[in-house]
């Protein structure tokens, strides 16, 4: 008789970056029974093979909770074939294979390929989840590819937070230069022009619409919203994603600050590093330092999904409805509001999403 393995809760926190997904992971790693890992995505080259630092301070290779899911998972990271699981990511994990990954079946050699590259995954979540005796692991990719080739592992519960911002706020951010501490160096962040950072929001955004009409449990989020209401944001998101807590466990949140302890993200934002309070404010920068070109070349290329997400009956940086007859529309259901958020008062101390 086969005892069939207890599937591992995961909880998928997609968007495109400079959205605020590591802010959504880092107030959801507070929780009792959930454990970040970070952009699991990313950890195969930064950490395992670059070994950049966690988010703990030590470098990978240094850090005993990483070293613990390395054995756990792998009998160690030097018993993982990383040449094999770099191919299968370029082979499977790509926007360009979400319109296959989608489909209703795969073919045997494409499902073979997928459900490897995902097994690959599952170990490393079931490994945390032991070892931290975690109900839920929070994965904060990103990449709506990597949620599709998951929903074809069955030892993964999957339910995914899929994280919006307005695409001009989000294109701003994409032109600034940030540092990537971890890597040991100045190399700086990726940066894209603002229409490729507009197309990129319509890709990323549009897949996850299409992954919950594929059956798998989607809540959208928008970052407006969780500036706005961060506890009462975070409550409701971990009652969906089935994590128990009191209020008093939602002490760490305030109005417009969060007390952040240590974590072991392996890879993502420089925010991942940061703990201790941190102020939460609305970052809408954009509003003023996007150059009114660029604002309207991506209102023009994301016109579509900005109004099925609420963005065009408000003004810019405001929750002044253009027309308050405006009604919801109906991609939303089960998504959180869009409520007035707040400016940066300091850009130099508040947090922003990038």
């Amino acid at each position: 008789m086969t005892v069939a393995r207890e599937r591992t809760k995961v909880l998928f926190i997609g968007g495109l970056g400079r959205s605020g997904t590591t802010l959504l992971e880092r107030l959801l790693g507070q929780l009792p029974g959930a454990w970040p890992l970070g952009e699991v995505a990313h950890l195969w080259e930064r950490d395992v093979r670059d070994d950049e630092c966690c988010a703990c301070g030590a470098s990978f290779s240094a850090c005993e909770f990483w070293q613990r899911i390395g054995r756990t998972a792998f009998g160690g990271w030097d018993r993982l074939d990383l040449d094999r699981v770099c191919r299968l990511k370029a082979t499977v994990d790509r926007t360009r294979h979400i319109p296959a990954l989608a489909a209703r079946q795969l073919k045997p050699q494409q499902h073979s390929l997928v459900t490897e590259y995902a097994d690959y995954y599952r170990r490393i979540y079931t490994a945390a989840a032991a070892d931290a005796r975690a109900r839920v692991i929070i994965d904060s990719s990103k990449h709506a590819s990597l949620a599709y080739v998951l929903r074809w592992c069955p030892d993964i519960d999957l339910r995914v937070l899929h994280v919006v911002r307005d695409s001009r706020g989000v294109a701003y951010s994409w032109t600034k230069e940030v540092t990537r501490p971890e890597s040991g160096s100045r190399d700086q962040m990726t940066r894209y022009s603002p229409t490729r950072a507009a197309l990129l929001w319509n890709a990323q955004n549009a897949a996850f619409g299409l992954l919950r009409r594929r059956g798998v449990p989607v809540r959208r989020v928008r970052y407006e919203r969780l500036m706005s209401d961060p506890r009462g944001v975070v409550a409701r998101l971990a009652e969906w994603a089935e994590i128990p807590v009191t209020p008093a466990q939602l002490r760490y949140i305030g109005d417009d600050y969060a007390d952040l302890g240590p974590s072991h993200s392996a890879a993502g934002n420089p925010m991942r590093f940061t703990v201790g309070r941190i102020p939460l404010r609305h970052d809408d920068a954009w509003t003023t330092a996007l150059p009114a070109s660029h604002r309207r070349l991506v209102e023009a290329i994301t016109r579509p999904l900005l109004g099925r997400y609420g963005y065009l009956d408000r003004e810019p940086g405001s929750d002044v409805r253009r027309d308050s007859a405006f009604p919801r529309q109906s991609g939303d259901a089960g998504s959180e509001e869009v409520l007035p958020s707040r400016c940066v008062a300091n850009p130099h101390t508040a947090y922003r999403s990038e």
